[in-house]
């Protein structure tokens, strides 16, 4: 047994060290950087089932006081570490598109930093899984996105990622302030930054309730734009599109994550209040059910794939935000609102990366990412058509897959807090997907082939797309084994 922040400062010092073997490597194809990572990645996940997880006593203003290392911080941190390690594993594959924005004069230009900067999203996100504190959590959070800023404008001699990168760094420093302010405005009413101070202040809060639902809302608008919740979703469908692919996948697993684990903390101070909940979970009910009308039918007229998985994305923020809408007294036997969204975002990494990693192989042998260059996909490569067919129908809801168990999950949370026009919404939106998710489906199997080369997939690209699949019924048949196996503490979530 270990400490706990051993695990942030392994990743650190890795990324450290290659960003420092790379400046002072003379040509190659950088790929022996990325693999190294994923190796060592592979390790620390396996080291995390070995650190240490009681309760530490702190003394107030010291480290521990703000650095939690509970169960659930740990689940967070090897969802972070397991999607890097699919990123890193994409990025190898994105080489060849890189290379063509890169000057013929300096061909191997910037590869070892775009293998490198990952690591420090992957710090930064484990770093805001164990933050108990609102600076603290902030600064985790800038880590991450920073690097998110380098990584989205990555190809800046590609003028759709150039775009990609300028929209996400305005926006993504409009929404900052926002959540800067809100903290501000928290501190100000409560004279405190650590979140259960902060919860016991709320508490007994009774003259500046107006004053609390207003830091909020600045707050909801600054992690809204993290989590991709209607109305601060416009970045995500052209940001989405012009990143690199890999950066795509990092940001509608990673960036998710980040805003979800974020957003549960601080909105546990305001759900614990007892003035203050009913307004709270009224705001949450209306952003959740715009998000997933918004997301659902924003997708059902799209023909480019990236694009479609991106208003998918912003349509499984809605189904989140309905389970931590949810918020009930009565006693549920299938588990907390924590652990529905722990189960969804775990099961989320497993579909998403999949979809991303195929997306990824079939555009860069095609020359594009419309549905269109998936036609006939099944002929040119059985084992990718099928693959997608499984990310397709977990992404749906198909049952026996976790994308089923984790709506089955969210929809009983609303059943329990008595949001039927919630559940009614789920459910209809629900349907859509099952269209323009079985649009990909058939254009597979079904429609002639635009191409007729095969599609050459590399072994360790076979090797991650099958882990995800195998992920994924796992997840949807033997939910209790594999939280279990990941997070003592989420047991509960599957009743005996």
């Amino acid at each position: 047994m270990f400490p706990p922040i051993a695990l942030e400062i392994l990743v650190l010092c890795l990324g450290f060290i290659l960003l420092f073997a790379e400046s002072f490597s003379t040509g190659g194809d950088k790929r022996s950087i990325p693999q190294t990572a994923i190796f060592c990645l592979f390790w620390i996940f396996v080291g995390s089932f070995f650190v240490q997880t009681e309760p530490k006593s702190a003394v107030p203003g010291d480290f521990w006081s703000f650095y939690g290392a509970d169960p659930s911080s740990l689940f967070f941190k090897r969802i972070a570490l397991l999607t890097t390690i699919g990123v890193l594993a994409m990025a190898i594959d994105f080489r060849g598109v890189l290379t063509r924005f890169i000057p013929a004069a300096q061909p191997n230009a910037g590869l070892g930093e775009f293998y490198c900067i990952p690591l420090f999203t992957c710090a930064g996100l484990m770093f805001i899984a164990s933050a108990k504190e609102l600076i603290f959590a902030f600064t985790a959070l800038e880590l991450v996105t920073i690097s998110f800023y380098i990584l989205v404008g990555f190809m800046r001699r590609n003028a759709q990622s150039l775009e990609a990168g300028v929209k996400y760094l305005i926006l993504g420093a409009l929404s900052t302030g926002f959540l800067v302010y809100g903290i501000t405005w928290i501190f100000g009413i409560t004279g405190e930054t650590h979140l259960d101070r902060i919860t016991t202040k709320l508490a007994t809060l009774h003259d500046s309730e107006s004053a609390a639902l207003f830091a909020l809302a600045l707050v909801l608008v600054g992690l809204g734009f993290k989590v991709a919740a209607v109305p601060f979703h416009g970045w995500v469908p052209d940001v989405y599109q012009g990143a690199p692919t890999p950066v795509t996948a990092f940001l509608s697993v990673g960036s998710k994550s980040a805003g979800f684990i974020l957003l549960m903390r601080i909105l546990e101070p305001f759900l614990a209040s007892p003035t203050l909940q009913p307004k709270v979970i009224t705001i949450l009910s209306l952003l959740a059910g715009a998000t997933v009308v918004v997301g659902n039918l924003a997708a059902l007229t799209q023909d480019n794939l990236k694009r479609l998985l991106a208003y998918s994305s912003i349509a499984h923020a809605g189904y989140l935000l309905i389970a931590i809408a949810s918020v009930s007294s009565k006693p549920n036997a299938f588990g907390s609102v924590g652990a529905t969204v722990s189960f969804y975002l775990a099961a989320y990494l497993f579909m998403t990366l999949l979809s991303f990693l195929i997306l990824n192989l079939v555009s860069s042998q095609s020359k594009g990412d419309d549905i269109a260059h998936f036609s006939g996909l099944a002929k040119r490569n059985p084992f990718l058509a099928t693959s997608l067919l499984v990310a397709m129908a977990s992404l749906a809801g198909v049952p026996f897959t976790a994308g089923f168990y984790g709506k089955f999950l969210v929809f009983t949370q609303a059943v329990h807090a008595d949001h039927f026009a919630l559940l009614a919404l789920g459910v209809i939106t629900v349907g859509a997907g099952f269209y323009y998710y079985f649009r990909v489906v058939a254009a597979m199997w079904w429609n002639t082939p635009t191409e007729t080369t095969p599609i050459e997939v590399p072994f360790l690209s076979r090797l991650v797309i099958l882990c995800c699949v195998v992920a994924i019924f796992y997840f949807g048949i033997f939910p209790k084994t594999i939280l279990t196996l990941l997070n003592p503490a989420l047991t509960p979530v599957v009743p005996h």
